[in-house]
């Protein structure tokens, strides 16, 4: 009986370890599925940049576009990002850091962000995104076990749209030239505000520039569960630009750091990366 048992244990535990393997390569799928929906229209000829096309937005966002965009080159729209950092999984008091390594994909319309975090004794590997009006977060420990599973509905496609703007304007500055979706409003001497309709809603991002046009921070007041009441809201977020890199006739930010009520005093910069490798595309 007791072997019997002892052999049913091993068989489930054994189903149990098939199954959620099957479940990890199906998130890896998706992944690089939702990847190819981003990069999908990447081959379609771009148009180059004209300081005219920036002429009557806000002297702060001509002065970002006229440091970030040399003249004739071309509109780029998709961000293919390598990255190494730390997570901060922990608090302000506490914050936890550990080893990063990820890479993205990013649009203004979405972004795939898969990475991995811990070292030898205890390490996570998943993905954040949205693509096609679907947010999701999907986290494993160990590529074995699940940790974290969250999407779907309009509370994460907001939250994770709200990124993606936010995002761009680190690595895909082409993407907010004024378009139909993306306008453009003065804030400060130093500050102009890009609002952009996504995911049914509209985003309102702050960009703060230097004298020269360099971008310093990037804030929003996000859509986000991330408090002690853990209830949808928006509340602050955002972050700063440590360093700048050249490429393809662009300047993009090559070490960020950000978190949760950024400028407020419980802001936690939990997320620090530096560009490895960028490539960027039309789209």
């Amino acid at each position: 009986m007791l072997m019997l048992i002892g052999l049913t244990v091993v068989v489930v535990l054994t189903v149990a370890a098939v199954c959620l393997q099957v479940l990890r390569r199906g998130d890896r799928r998706a992944d690089e599925r939702a990847a190819a929906v981003l990069m999908h229209s990447a081959a379609l000829a771009p148009q180059t940049f004209d300081p005219a096309m920036v002429a009557d937005l806000p002297e702060p966002a001509r002065r970002y576009f006229a440091y970030a965009i040399q003249p004739g080159t071309p509109l780029r729209m998709v961000a293919e990002v390598e990255m190494t950092g730390e997570l901060g999984l922990g608090s302000r008091e506490r914050a936890n850091y550990l080893p990063m390594t990820g890479r993205q994909v990013l649009r203004l319309d979405g972004f795939v962000w898969q990475v991995r975090a811990g070292a030898a004794a205890m390490w996570v590997s998943g993905s954040d995104g949205y693509v096609d009006a679907e947010g999701w977060t999907r986290f494993w420990l160990y590529d074995a076990i699940p940790v974290a599973r969250a999407g779907g509905g309009d509370d994460f496609a907001r939250s994770a749209a709200g990124r993606a703007v936010a995002e761009s304007l680190f690595w895909t500055p082409a993407a907010l030239l004024p378009s139909p979706k993306v306008r453009w409003e003065a804030v400060s001497v130093d500050t102009s505000r890009a609002i952009v309709s996504l995911a049914g809603h509209e985003h309102h991002v702050e960009l703060t520039v230097a004298a020269d046009g360099r971008p310093l921070s990037v804030s929003l007041m996000r859509w986000s569960r991330e408090n002690p009441e853990k209830r949808w809201r928006l509340q602050p977020f955002g972050g700063t630009i440590r360093s700048m890199m050249e490429v393809d006739g662009y300047r993009v930010a090559e070490a960020v750091e950000g978190g949760n009520w950024f400028g407020a005093p419980d802001y936690f910069p939990f997320y620090r990366a530096r560009v490895t490798r960028i490539q960027l595309h039309p789209g």
